[in-house]
């Protein structure tokens, strides 16, 4: 019980820190970013309405980063103190470190974009690349503390599947880099993939605490809490600053490592159905479009525009509306995952 109420209060205190420094940075960070002309430039496929948010300033994911670094410090200190840091806070500080190893991939990709003023910045390859060496990292590291579990649960039922080592490391490869690029691709709208993600950190920080008591995770999921309510602030419709691929990818990666930690990836299909979506509806797109065009000789498209939530807007509806009902979407598809812990 009293290890229980400690992690409530850590948990507690890390959303505090983050949603405090992320709020403090703003005002501060955003202004250097405008100064520094660090805009970004939207790209003519796009929605000609997103023409006007042209010059918005992005690498705004540094904003909660470093609110949530701040969180898990100022957590790990207190509890250093009190002479209860355990190999909780070091899966929580590995938790973050590879994550912000994918918010650096990000970082690279926006500097890129926004100083070279090359609007696609690194190339597939080099982002897909980069990405399996951060993936394979983790895997590694989990081998050499001794914590590497290979078991799955099976949702909704009692069952673990224990992969052999071979096909688990291609397995969490495949995992952390999907869910990684298919939050890059749901952060097309204000607001959205920070509102989305809200809603997810918060179902893994109740399934850590409650139903698997991985502390770490929880301490984790909720300095991401705190530190996205923080920049929702800034990032909510109009909004003042962009995520860019710094926060998107470090978001992705923390979605990933969290489903992975709790063995509990194959629910990210039902908790990231937004995510998922998102992925598919750009796969199918795609294939549809050059099926059609060998085929007929012109392509042809399923979605008026994909990622889905251009679709979406193509049909008339406003941002913010977009924004609310994929986030509900997500609050009751964690609801529903809830019971396949």
């Amino acid at each position: 019980m009293e290890i229980l109420k400690e992690m409530l209060m850590s948990s507690l205190l890390a959303f505090a820190v983050a949603l405090a420094v992320t709020l403090a940075f703003g005002p501060v960070f955003i202004p250097w970013l405008r100064k520094l002309k660090f805009g970004q430039e939207i790209r003519d496929e796009g929605p000609k309405w997103h023409q006007k948010k042209s010059g918005t300033p992005t690498m705004g994911g540094i904003m909660f980063i470093t609110g949530i670094a701040a969180a898990i410090i100022v957590t790990s200190i207190v509890f250093a103190v009190k002479g209860n840091l355990d190999k909780t806070f070091g899966r929580c500080i590995l938790l973050f470190l590879i994550a912000l190893g994918f918010g650096m991939i990000g970082f690279i990709d926006d500097y890129i974009k926004v100083v070279k003023k090359r609007n696609l910045g690194l190339t597939a390859a080099q982002k897909f690349i980069l990405q399996l060496i951060l993936a394979a990292v983790y895997v590694i590291v989990l081998y050499l503390m001794g914590a590497l579990d290979t078991a799955i649960k099976i949702p909704f039922t009692d069952m673990e599947w224990t992969m052999p080592i071979w096909l688990y490391i291609p397995f969490v490869m495949f995992v952390v880099v999907g869910v990684v690029n298919a939050v890059n691709l749901t952060d097309g709208l204000d607001g959205l993939a920070s509102s989305v993600t809200a809603a997810v950190s918060v179902f893994f920080a109740l399934a850590s605490y409650i139903a698997f008591s991985e502390y770490g995770v929880t301490v984790f999921s909720m300095a991401i809490f705190g530190g996205l309510l923080g920049f929702l602030c800034y990032n909510r419709y109009p909004a003042k600053v962009f995520m860019g691929d710094t926060g998107s990818l470090f978001l992705g990666a923390s979605v990933a490592l969290m489903a992975i930690d709790l063995r509990i990836p194959i629910l990210l299909i039902i908790v990231g159905f937004v995510y998922f979506m998102e992925t598919l509806s750009v796969i199918m797109q795609t294939a549809y479009f050059k099926y059609t065009k060998k085929k007929y000789g012109e392509g042809r498209r399923i979605f008026k525009m994909s990622p889905l939530h251009h679709h979406f807007e193509m049909c008339g509806w406003k941002e913010k509306k977009i924004v609310g009902v994929f986030t509900l979407v997500t609050v009751i598809l964690c609801v529903i995952a809830w019971f396949g812990l």
